[in-house]
Parts: C-alpha cells; sequence; structure tokens
C-alpha cells in the first residue's frame, strides 16, 4: 500500500510539472508569435520586403513654366539614363563586349565597368542624362552588334531655360536631382516636380534580381506648369535698358528693377544684373570676377567662388534693402495730406540747412543756398530735405510709425518667391528720436526691399489700394486647364482716394517740371519721383557711396504700370537719381507704354514742340 500510494504521488507530481512546463512553453511560444506578429509584424515585412524586391525610383517630369503669354521660360526635355544589366551578360566575351563598346561612347572608365558587370544583378545605372545623339549611338551599338540583353536606356528628365539669362533671377534654377534651388523653381518646387513613379524587381533567395517578367512599373505623375504675371515683351525691354544703364554708369553692385500693374499686384518684369545663366548656374557670369577668382591663390578661391555664386543667385530685388532716400518723400507727403496738416500751397521756407532740435546739428539740403520761400508742391518738386523734415514734425513719431506699417514696410510683402527680407526701422516697437524722425522724412537710415517699395507706390497710384504682389498668375495641368488661379487681393487701405489723386498730381507735376524731369516721356503723363541715398563705401573706409534709384508710374490721370529702377553704386560721372536712374525709367517706359496699348495724349506745350521745324541743312 504504502509503495503503491508513494507511486500515486509521483506521478500527480510528474504531471503537475509537465503540465507548468507545457504552461511555460507554450506561454513563451504564444507571446514569442504576438511579438513577431504583432509587436514587430510591420518592421518584419517591410525587411522581407526589402530583401525580395529592388525599388528603383523614376523621375517625374517638371512642368513648364510659362510667360502671361505663353512663351516657355523653362521647361524640361527627355534624357535618358544608361542602365547596365550583369545578369544578362553571362560570359567573359559579353562582357568584354559591352564594356568596351560603353567606356569608347560614354568615356566611363572600363575597370569600373567591368567590376559591375559581373554583379548578379539587373540593374546597375552607369550614367544619366544623356543627351539624343548619345543615346543613337548606343543603339546603334547594339544593333550591329545584336545585344538584347545587358544594357537598358530608361526615360529620364533635364531642365532647359531656353531664353537663357533672361528672367533668371526670377525662375531661379534646378539641381543635379531636378530640385529647385532658388526662385520660382524653388518656391513652387511641390507644384512643379510631380510624384516619382518606381520599378519594382524581385529578387531571388541569392539576392538576384529576377528578370522583366517579375518587374512592375509605377508611373511617375509629371508635375503642373506656371504660367506667369511675367509678360516677356516687358521684362526684354527692362532687361536691355537695365544693362545699359549698369554699363553706362559702371555700376559695381548690380542693378534691379521691378515693374508691376498697380491695380492687381501682377509683377509684369522683375530683372537684376549683373545675373546668370540657369543653364549653367554654378559657372560665375561676370567674367572679371570669375578671372580675378581664378588668380587667388587656392585656400581663397575656395571660400571666394562660392560668395561669388551666392551673390549672381541673390535676387536683389525681394532680398536686399536699402535707403529709399528722396523717393520716400511721396509718402512722407501722403501722410502729410491724410492728417491734414499741409496742402499743396502751404509756404515752407528753406535756407540750404536745418535743426531738428536745438542741441541737434545741422542738416543740409542739396542746394547748399537753400530754395528760399517755396509752397510744398514746389518743395517737393525740388526735393528739398529740410522742408521735409518740417512735414515730419508736423506728422510726429507715432504718426510716422502708423502710416510706416500702413504702406506695408514693416513686413514682408509675402510675394510668391523665396529669400524675401523685411525692412529694417529704427526700432522695431517703431520708437523714434526727433533726430531719427528727421531723417526718415526724407527716406535716410532705414531700410526697404525694392518690393516693399513698388508695392508701396503702386498703392499712391491705386487710389490707396496696398496690393499682394505676386510673381504666378496660374497654375496649370498636363492637359493646360486652369488648377488654380491666383486673384488680385487688396490687403487694406493706405491712403483715401482723394489723397491719392493729389499726390499723383504732385508726382506728375514733378516729372514734367521738377527734379524728375529727366524721367518724363512726352505724352504719356508720367509721374514719380527720384531718390538719392548714401551708403557704406564698398572698397574704401569712408568713401561715400550711392545708390541711385526712380519709382513712378503712367499714365498719371488712369495709372496702369508702376516701375522702379535701383542701380547699386554706380562710379560713373554722376550718382544722382536724376541723372542716373531717371533717364533709364524713361527709356523703359518709351517702350514699354506703346507695347501696353497705352494712348499718347500730348499737352499744348508738348505739341507746339511736336510742330516746330528744324532748319534744313545738307552738308
Amino acid at each position: 500500500m504504502l509503495v503503491k500510494g508513494t507511486t500515486t504521488r509521483m506521478r500527480k507530481r510528474s504531471l503537475a510539472v509537465l503540465i507548468t512546463l507545457a504552461v511555460v512553453c507554450f506561454a513563451g511560444l504564444i507571446g514569442r508569435l504576438f511579438k513577431l506578429q504583432i509587436i514587430d509584424g510591420e518592421n518584419l515585412q517591410k525587411m522581407a520586403l526589402e530583401q525580395q524586391t529592388a525599388d528603383i525610383k523614376i523621375n517625374a517630369q517638371r512642368g513648364t513654366i510659362y510667360s502671361r503669354n505663353m512663351k516657355v521660360l523653362a521647361q524640361s526635355a527627355t534624357v535618358w539614363a544608361v542602365i547596365l544589366e550583369p545578369a544578362y551578360l553571362d560570359t567573359e566575351e559579353k562582357r568584354e563586349l559591352v564594356c568596351t563598346g560603353l567606356h569608347d561612347i560614354l568615356g566611363v572608365e572600363k575597370s569600373k565597368l567591368l567590376e559591375l558587370a559581373k554583379k548578379k544583378s539587373f540593374y546597375a545605372i552607369i550614367k544619366k542624362r544623356i543627351e539624343s545623339d548619345v543615346k543613337d549611338k548606343i543603339i546603334e551599338f547594339k544593333t550591329i552588334n545584336k545585344i538584347s540583353g545587358g544594357i537598358r536606356l530608361v526615360e529620364d528628365y533635364k531642365r532647359y531655360y531656353p531664353l537663357g539669362s533672361f528672367a533668371a533671377a526670377v525662375l531661379g534654377f534646378t539641381g543635379t536631382d531636378g530640385q529647385g534651388l532658388s526662385g520660382i523653381e524653388a518656391y513652387y518646387d511641390k507644384t512643379l516636380k510631380g510624384d516619382q513613379g518606381r520599378v519594382v524587381t524581385a529578387k531571388n533567395a541569392r539576392g538576384t534580381d529576377m528578370p522583366f517578367d517579375f518587374e512592375q512599373m509605377i508611373p511617375a505623375q509629371n508635375g503642373y506648369h506656371l504660367k506667369l504675371c511675367i509678360d516677356e515683351t516687358v521684362q526684354h525691354f527692362v532687361e536691355k535698358n537695365l544693362e545699359e544703364g549698369v554699363i553706362n554708369n559702371k555700376v559695381i553692385n548690380r542693378a534691379a528693377a521691378i515693374a508691376m500693374d498697380v491695380q492687381t499686384g501682377e509683377i509684369l518684369s522683375m530683372a537684376v544684373k549683373g545675373d546668370f545663366d540657369p543653364n549653367n548656374p554654378f559657372e560665375i557670369a561676370d567674367k572679371a570676377e570669375f578671372i580675378k577668382i581664378n588668380s587667388l591663390p587656392e585656400e581663397e578661391k575656395t571660400k571666394a567662388e562660392p560668395e561669388a555664386l551666392q551673390k549672381q543667385w541673390r535676387n536683389k530685388a525681394v532680398s536686399d534693402t536699402y535707403y529709399p532716400g528722396s523717393v520716400f518723400k511721396m509718402f512722407t507727403a501722403s501722410m502729410g495730406f491724410e492728417l491734414n496738416v499741409v496742402n499743396e500751397n502751404t509756404p515752407f521756407y528753406c535756407s540750404g540747412k536745418i535743426k531738428p532740435y536745438e542741441k541737434a546739428q545741422y542738416i543740409r539740403c542739396h542746394k547748399r543756398s537753400g530754395h528760399g520761400p517755396q509752397t510744398f508742391l514746389e518743395a517737393l518738386c525740388h526735393s528739398c530735405n529740410p522742408a521735409f523734415i518740417m512735414l515730419g514734425q508736423k506728422i510726429g513719431t507715432k504718426n510716422f510709425f502708423e502710416y510706416y506699417k500702413a504702406f506695408g514696410f514693416h513686413e514682408k510683402t509675402n510675394i510668391d518667391l523665396p529669400g524675401e527680407s523685411g525692412g529694417l526701422f529704427f526700432n522695431a516697437d517703431g520708437s523714434m528720436t526727433l533726430m531719427d524722425l528727421a531723417v526718415a522724412s526724407m527716406g535716410q537710415n532705414f531700410g526697404v526691399t525694392p518690393i516693399q517699395m513698388i508695392t508701396g507706390v503702386s498703392s499712391i497710384a491705386n487710389g490707396g489700394k496696398l496690393m499682394q504682389p505676386h510673381v504666378v498668375k496660374e497654375i496649370l495641368d498636363s492637359n493646360g486647364n486652369v488648377v488654380k488661379s491666383i486673384e488680385p487681393t487688396v490687403k487694406r487701405m493706405t491712403i483715401s482716394e482723394n489723397t491719392s489723386k493729389r499726390i499723383i498730381a504732385m508726382l506728375r507735376e514733378n516729372a514734367a517740371k521738377g527734379s524728375a524731369k529727366n524721367a518724363y516721356v512726352p505724352g504719356y503723363r508720367v509721374a514719380g519721383k527720384t531718390g538719392t541715398s548714401e551708403k557704406i563705401g564698398l572698397n574704401t573706409p569712408g568713401q561715400k557711396d550711392y545708390i541711385s534709384s526712380f519709382c513712378g508710374f503712367a499714365p498719371a490721370d488712369d495709372p496702369k504700370i508702376a516701375l522702379l529702377v535701383f542701380f547699386d553704386t554706380p562710379r560713373g560721372d554722376f550718382y544722382y537719381g536724376s541723372a542716373v536712374a531717371a533717364p533709364v525709367f524713361a527709356k523703359i517706359m518709351q517702350d514699354v507704354l506703346p507695347y501696353l496699348g497705352i494712348e499718347k495724349k500730348y499737352t499744348e506745350e508738348e505739341l507746339k514742340k511736336l510742330d516746330s521745324k528744324t532748319q534744313n541743312v545738307v552738308r
């Protein structure tokens, strides 16, 4: 009985141990399965897929960039990638034949090709973006040597700018992988680039690519096209005359110009000189700069070259700030009219200098002997500094800053271009000293960008409506259908329509008879203001350099187009805006206004000059 009882207990214990072991083992196994299936399942599936397939990207065709008249400014043309298929080259004879042929056609090292040809793969990229003539040579080589497998040609795309440097600062350029790096190409990169496709190839257990039967292609989705506000004819006139101005005035720090439709905010033209060719953006376009950099020691050259490239890529029209100078006086005048502290006939006296307050230093007028007694209209036409300092005192610091903000100088315009800078005011909170107010009233010691200036001036021309500036007019699909249209947007009112009309009349008088007369175009009723501002010398400490500008619009009785012309550091015979920028403004307007279909309306005085006869001289 004792033996039997002991045996029974032992059996029960053994069974309990077995059951416990089984539960523990199964619990561990279930836990392991739970971890593999639930916790790590997604990652393991991805790893398995990566081991079993090869995923090769296919570039989408980048969208075309057109002018407002559908002139092609940037497009993608078909090129080809050369693919080696080593798995089909199963003998030394085949490998030698293919590698020798590709070396002769493409210039790729033969040893590198032979190394790739020995791998167990169906896809190895040899060279990207070959042109049609090279592709044809490869096809001819395959045909002559009856090569059915081993070399494949895959379509790709390369960006072209058919007009070279035309509108380069606006268009920008793309990188080696087709990504936008500057300008419109960068700002609208996602819109233009589309979605990449893929070639998914299966792999066998040895990791070798499977042939075409196990290959699946997912087509790329091409990018959208862009239709710009830029008018290629207006752009041509602006670039031609701006380039001429740079040469004639020996401008050493580039020049910029912007033409805007005052009623819509559309940018009809934006030009920067000197610029670059976006087909070869990594080449220094300025020949003198190129020679200078290449003569430097290697260490200095390594630093100077990228700096020169960054400079030529920089869009001066949106990225540079400058002292606006006397152009800003039209805004000071607008403030005075809105606050009713001045009118066209308000008397001012200019002795040639003024103290903004008792202990201040004198600020001089450009006419050292002074203008004497004058009305406010005459003071504007004289561009008299003391008169505008006195007006600034009537406006006051608080009101000045409020209108400064209203005209948009305290914030970026948010134009659809990359790299836009904001303005530079005396203090971020708008606080100003009396001296700050004095110099600001005549456009000195604070910074604005050219795009801020042209936008603000357009609001004066457009009855006080501050428009949102934009470069793109429409986004189009591959069939030319409009996906999105950028409509004119009024951001806010800057001044009243009445003030707008009065300022326009004064600016028209200024262009006809005042300091802006070099910008006048007979028959077209131009209105505008010159600007000359000092800057720190580029080459010699303490040397005075200048920015010469002119900003205006036409026709004055129904403004359509505003134009800013801006020359940074002219080193010719003159530096005043009236002598450097105003004549270029006039030449551009002489070309652009007839093209836009704006009718000439001559004054009686202009008609008399047209009717005058010259002496007939025969030599």
